[in-house]
């Protein structure tokens, strides 16, 4: 990382916020934490983002290749999950009683090491591993 911004992962259900009109007050809390912050999203963010974008927005694929672009554009780094990501995964599930792809999140999160989860999915301001802190950047 080559600025001092501060490195934080976004789960899909905030980066779904960046792209929707509907919630214009969501839409800007997520559009300001991409700008002021290094962000990091996942391969795995990219795939519930696509699959989001089809069936809830009923967008053509076409329509959602453009905004994938985007997105992979606006953020500062991809991680792509790795064998070690999906067994950390498992770990993680067991340890915080988490699901499989929310582990998922929270593993490669930590292998980017981020300080900062962003998910609205997830327990506001839970401490994961002792350096992963879980932000509802919706609350409050």
């Amino acid at each position: 990382m080559q600025d001092n911004r501060k490195k934080v992962f976004i789960d899909s259900n905030v980066v779904i916020y960046v792209y929707s009109s509907s919630e214009k007050a969501k839409q800007q809390v997520a559009r300001k934490i991409v700008k002021e912050n290094y962000t990091v999203i996942s391969t795995q963010v990219l795939q519930e983002m696509s699959n989001t974008l089809g069936r809830k927005y009923l967008l053509d694929y076409s329509s959602i290749k453009d905004t994938l672009q985007e997105c992979i554009y606006s953020n500062n780094e991809i991680y792509t999950n790795h064998q070690h990501t999906i067994f950390k995964a498992c770990d993680i599930a067991k340890r915080y009683h988490f699901t499989f792809y929310d582990s998922l999140i929270i593993s490669a999160a930590l292998e980017s090491n981020c300080d900062i989860l962003y998910s609205e999915d997830l327990q506001h301001n839970q401490v994961i591993e002792g350096v992963l802190t879980i932000i509802n950047p919706f609350i409050g």
